[in-house]
């Protein structure tokens, strides 16, 4: 009980990785909320690109919905990142994830980025 109110009392910018451990494996939701919170606020951690990209693929790796997928891809563009960086993303999941699940996700990614895949797949079967 102790080391779990120490987790909620400190703030990940005052804690070691080991300490980050720590409280994610006793399921310290309170610590978790406070950090991101902070990270939001924060200067240190990932700069906001890195974040955004870091989430797009945690969304790949989970399934996300079209929504996220459009937020985060906003975020991501906003501070600073390519579409062709975010694509590169995906091509970097293949081995962690599997093609099937990146597959699924590329369609997501397009609607997020404004490419209309139904229509690019009409014009090339057309051609």
């Amino acid at each position: 009980m102790a080391s779990r109110v120490l987790c909620v009392l400190e703030g990940v910018s005052a804690m070691d990785y080991t300490d980050v451990l720590r409280c994610l494996t006793i399921n310290d939701s309170g610590s978790v909320k406070s950090w991101l919170r902070d990270a939001e606020a924060a200067e240190g951690g990932l700069d906001p690109k890195a974040r955004a990209l870091a989430r797009i693929a945690a969304l790949v790796a989970v399934g996300g919905a079209v929504p996220s997928y459009g937020a985060h891809a906003d975020a991501a563009v906003s501070a600073g990142a390519t579409p062709a960086e975010i694509v590169e993303v995906l091509v970097d999941l293949v081995p962690i994830v599997g093609l099937p699940c990146v597959v699924a996700a590329a369609p997501k990614v397009a609607i997020a980025l404004g490419y209309d895949t139904d229509d690019a797949l009409e014009h090339q079967s057309g051609s």
